[in-house]
Parts: C-alpha cells; structure tokens; sequence
C-alpha cells in the first residue's frame, strides 16, 4: 500500500485529466514510455511473440506474466509512439533504428496478447474490441484474421449481429489476398450466424461453398468442422438420416486430424439427432463423452451447451431432478463464458421443467426472460420455439385466448424460418396438450 509521500490521488477525473494536459505532447510520451518499461519490467520483462494470425494450425499460446497487463501496456505503448508520428499517419517500425526496444512491433505484440487473453477469460467485449485494434495496425491477411477472430469472440455469446457485417469485411480481405484457405473458414463462420438467426438456405449454401473451398485446399480439419456445420443445417430442416450421416463422417474426419475439441462437439450435435429420433440411451451415451473430451480439452462454452442438452434426456426419462441439477450447472457455465444466446435457450428449456413441476407462475416468468434474450440477440429459432411452449403454459393457466395467440406467434415464426423439426415437435406437444385440456387444437 504507498504512503501518502509516494502517492498522488486525484479526487476528480477532470482533475487528473487537466493535470495530465499541461504535459508537453514530448514528456508526455516519455511518460508513457517510462510508464511502459516500468510496468513491463515488474511483470516479468518482454513476453515472447504469438504465433502469426494466418499460422495453420498454431500452437496453443504459452501465458506470460504480462498477459493480464497486455492492454495496459499496449495502450501505453501506443500513446508514446503517436507523438512520434511522421506527418498524419502513425511511426512504421522502419521510423526507429534497430537497437530500439519500443516500436510499433511491440504495440502489435502486447495487443495481439491482450485479445488472446481477454479472450480466454471470457472478457467479450475487451476481447472483440483488441482484435479489432490490432488489425487496424496489420496488412492483408493478417487484418483479415484479426477481423474474423474479433467476429467470432462476438458470435460466439449471441452477438452475431454485431459481428456479420465484420465477417464480411474479413472476407473481402481474404479474397483480395486470394487465401482461399481463410476464406473458406470466414465463410464458415458466417454460415454459423446464418443458422443462429434462422437463415438456413443461406446457411447451407455457404457452408457447401466453404466446403468446396477447404476440400480444394486441403484442409481436412476445417472440411470437418464444416460438414459438422452442414449436418446442424440437415437437423433444423428434418432430414434426420442426413444429419446422422454427415455427423458420422464430420466425426470422422475429427478423429483423422486429432481434433478432439470438435470431435467433442461433433458428438454432442450428433447426440441431439439420437434425441430428436427417440434413443435416448444413445444421447445420453453421446452426451457423456462429448463432455469427458469438453473438460479435457477445457471447451467450457460447449461443456455448458452439453449440460443443458443432458438434462433434456434426463427430463425425457423422467428424472426431473437431475435435469433440474445439469440446467443449473449449465446456467452457471453460460453466465460465466458470458454466452447469454445459450443463458435464453436454458432459461426457456427450464421453464419447461418447471411447467411440468406445476409451477406455472415461475415458468411463465422464466419463458419471458428467456424470450427476452431471444429478441434482443436475434435468435429467431428459439424464440419461436418458446412462445410456442409459452402459450401452452398459458392455456394451462385457463388463459386459453392468449395462450392459443402466443402458441400460433411462435409456430408462425418457426414456419417462416423453415425449421420444419422445431415445428412438428410443437405441433405434437400443442395437440397432446389441448387433448388432455379438452379443448379444440390450436391449429
């Protein structure tokens, strides 16, 4: 703790900020570099250079003691190079002899730092916004990375709308570049927000373009993770048979390469076909392993996604506490990643559970958070799916008019977004409701 003869404490912002403008922009810079080396120093000294953003398959970043400084040093790094600047533009490294130590390769490092970190802390949003920073500091494809991985961060919580449009600037970069590698896998990840936010003609299309791409390149890891993404597509239209297939060789193809990280999401999709079609011996099965390889390769995002399709089997065999236990548990992994698209679709799916307990107030207060998540991220799908569970919550209470409106809203929604699975399962449910209600179906 500094005494009060080595601290300066500012009790206002403007304060500070007037005292740091009476500074020469010259000392001010020196400031910051003197800030630099200090911080630097006391963490441990100059962390080593990530691996290059077009690297294929990269190694897997080693932490250093500066990682959790890595912005701060980045941001103190950048505000002394400005007042270097040459003209209007910003130093090159070419500006500064060879024997200097703090150029604009630094500030490239520490930023490229602080994204991989903030990004493996699930810090989103800081995460997002270095990507982008660095790749208004690199050329070619390298910015094109650095764009798609800051698109990616986003989608990856439910915010593909934020990130679609960065994806396209990424593959308009990659196509210039003629990386026809990189711009299979940016197309693949446009395909995902497609699928997320219901357009699935578009989805497929680009995912079979992506695939054209990498089996012309030869990248069997991203022909896998790709047809992984075709069989999700197959799902959601109801060609089942398909989608089992396409996860089988998707699958595969994971175990050729050595991908356990999707060879354990390729299972865990894979399992949702196996409920979808009645085994549930067979999902619960698949479940289980994909989240043994979940924990072994420390996916949290999709340990939390398999826990809270688990407990859909336990619900389905009537083991209402467990399911009750994993949605928890999965609640927990979804709030702590900061995937709030899969924090909706738990709510929703425990509301069900609830539902069926008798609790009919709390299920009804739980679809409405979850359906409240839904719109705000775009996620179509489940928001039809909801309001269709909702309305039967509804007529369950004897308010039947609104319950028949709410059910119609949501299979309309599902109807137009062409998820022909979703949609049949609500009509099952709704008519097995209505008649053991007695009332008239609300078709």
């Amino acid at each position: 703790m500094p005494s009060a003869e080595t601290a300066y404490l500012f009790r206002h912002a403007l304060l500070r900020d007037a005292a740091y403008e009476m500074q020469l922009p010259g000392d001010r810079a020196k400031l910051h570099e003197l800030a630099f080396y200090l911080i630097e120093q006391a963490f441990g000294g100059r962390a080593p250079e990530p691996p290059p953003l077009d690297a294929i398959d990269p190694p897997k970043l080693e932490p250093h003691p500066t990682d959790p400084v890595a912005l701060e040093l980045a941001e103190h790094a950048r505000l002394a190079l400005q007042a270097r600047g040459v003209g209007p533009r910003l130093p090159k490294d070419s500006d500064f002899p060879p024997e200097a130590s703090l150029t604009p390769a630094v500030q490239r490092l520490y930023l490229h730092r602080a994204a991989e970190h903030a990004e493996h802390a699930y810090h989103i949003k800081e995460a997002a916004q270095a990507w982008l920073q660095l790749g208004e500091l690199v050329e070619g494809v390298a910015k094109g990375e650095a764009k798609r991985r800051s698109a990616v961060v986003l989608a990856s919580t439910g915010l593909g709308a934020e990130g679609e449009p960065i994806l396209h600037e990424a593959l308009a970069i990659h196509r210039q570049a003629a990386s026809r590698r990189l711009e299979s896998i940016v197309l693949s990840n446009l395909a995902t927000i497609y699928l997320d936010t219901g357009r699935l003609a578009q989805a497929e299309h680009t995912c079979k373009q992506s695939l054209t791409l990498a089996h012309e390149v030869g990248d069997r890891r991203s022909e896998g993770v790709v047809l992984g993404k075709l069989a999700n597509i197959y799902a959601h239209t109801g060609h089942m048979e398909q989608a089992e297939r396409t996860y089988e060789q998707a699958l595969a193809i994971h175990r050729e390469v050595g991908d356990r990280r999707n060879e354990g999401v390729a299972l865990g999709n894979l399992a949702g076909v196996y409920i979808q079609t009645g085994r549930m011996d067979q999902a619960e099965r698949a479940y289980e392993q994909a989240l043994a390889i979940t924990r072994e390769v420390g996916n949290r995002r999709s340990e939390g996604i398999w826990l809270g399709n688990l407990a859909l089997v336990y619900s389905n065999t009537a083991r209402t506490a467990e399911a009750e236990r994993a949605y928890e548990q999965a609640l927990a992994i979804h709030r702590e990643v900061g995937n709030y698209r899969f924090v909706g679709i738990a709510l929703g799916n425990l509301a069900g559970l609830t539902m069926d307990n008798g609790n009919l107030d709390k299920a009804e207060q739980a679809y409405e958070q979850a359906l409240k998540i839904h719109r705000e991220l775009r996620n179509r799908r489940f928001e039809g799916s909801h309001l269709c569970d909702l309305g039967l919550c509804l007529m369950e209470q004897k308010r039947l008019q609104e319950g028949r409106s709410r059910w119609r809203e949501g299979a309309a929604l599902l109807q137009q977004l062409g998820d022909s699975a979703a949609l049949e399962r609500k009509r099952q449910h709704m008519r097995q409701a209505c008649a053991k209600a007695g009332v008239e179906s609300f078709e």
